[in-house]
């Protein structure tokens, strides 16, 4: 098959190339930089090199393919002037105009758990508008790609581990959070874009459940800190901590809103009813051993 996948070599999209291209598939990268280029051939793929908010681009890109991964690339959330909803819904409708466009017949779209939230669900929401347009397309498969909470996250805590000694936050303590590893999405990604659809379906990835309580003990145990605690605090301590080290105050509020409705059961409600018979492969012990080689290095 030729597949087109967009992120880069990122975190999903690396393992989703690596693996596709093992599986004897054709794949094209996107990415923005040339500083990709090579890294990318290197893997094995076609670089594409362009920006996601091109239609023309992404439409001529897509044409002739027989399936197409499609990603939200991370935006910086420090940065003062941006405009978080009109960036990811910029790049949504782009995504929407160049599959029909194209023609391209098979989709994959990385959404988000609390997508089917059209409130209350912090910078989530803008996840629910996009699948809305995406769902428009007709004569068009797409999954909708509902990761939960990424293990990577936990790397923001680590100046609060160096510095307090303890990890705070405005949901888990004890209450389940469900964790999932970018290996599990990319490998659940490459089944999808595999496999034969006839309309649009929503599937969830998981990796590990566990409280904030057990995240704390394994990630303390691989750092060796075995009694790292994780705190439960307000919402307006997130926020103030939040915006005290430089996180646009929008997008801050939008952070705790959706934090808060993981805490409040919102946010998974319907992931816990449509939720993998079967979690991801790559528990917690091992990505923490990732985790406290990047604690060891800052």
């Amino acid at each position: 098959m030729k597949i087109i996948i967009t992120g880069s070599l990122g975190n999903i999209s690396k393992p989703l190339a690596k693996e596709l291209i093992e599986k004897g598939h054709s794949v094209t990268v996107i990415a923005s930089s040339n500083e990709r280029k090579q890294e990318i051939e290197t893997v094995g793929a076609k670089a594409a090199i362009g920006s996601v908010e091109d239609v023309d681009f992404l439409a001529k890109t897509f044409t002739g393919a027989d399936a197409v991964y499609c990603m939200i690339p991370r935006a910086n959330y420090f940065d003062p002037n941006l405009d978080l909803d009109a960036f990811t819904r910029k790049i949504g409708n782009a995504y929407a105009q160049a599959i029909k466009q194209s023609g391209v017949k098979r989709v994959v779209f990385l959404s988000s758990i609390g997508a089917h939230l059209k409130e209350k669900s912090g910078i989530i929401q803008r996840y629910n508008e996009i699948e809305a347009v995406l769902n428009q397309l007709a004569d068009v498969s797409i999954t909708f790609m509902r990761p939960t909470s990424f293990y990577y996250n936990l790397l923001a805590y680590i100046p609060a581990i160096k510095n307090q000694g303890f990890i705070s936050a405005n949901y888990g303590a004890d209450e389940l959070v469900p964790w999932v590893s970018p290996n599990d999405i990319a490998e659940a990604i490459a089944e999808e874009l595999t496999t034969p659809l006839d309309g649009k379906k929503v599937r969830y990835v998981a990796s590990e459940e566990l409280n904030g309580h057990e995240t704390a003990q394994i990630l303390g145990t691989a750092i060796g800190k075995p009694d790292l605690k994780w705190n439960f605090i307000s919402d307006e301590e997130v926020l103030n901590g939040l915006i005290s080290v430089g996180m646009q105050p929008k997008i801050a509020a939008g952070l705790v809103e959706m934090y808060a409705a993981l805490y409040n059961g919102l946010l998974g409600e319907d992931y816990y009813k449509n939720k993998p018979a079967v979690l991801g492969k790559t528990k917690l012990a091992e990505y923490a051993k990732e985790f406290a080689a990047i604690y060891n290095q800052k």
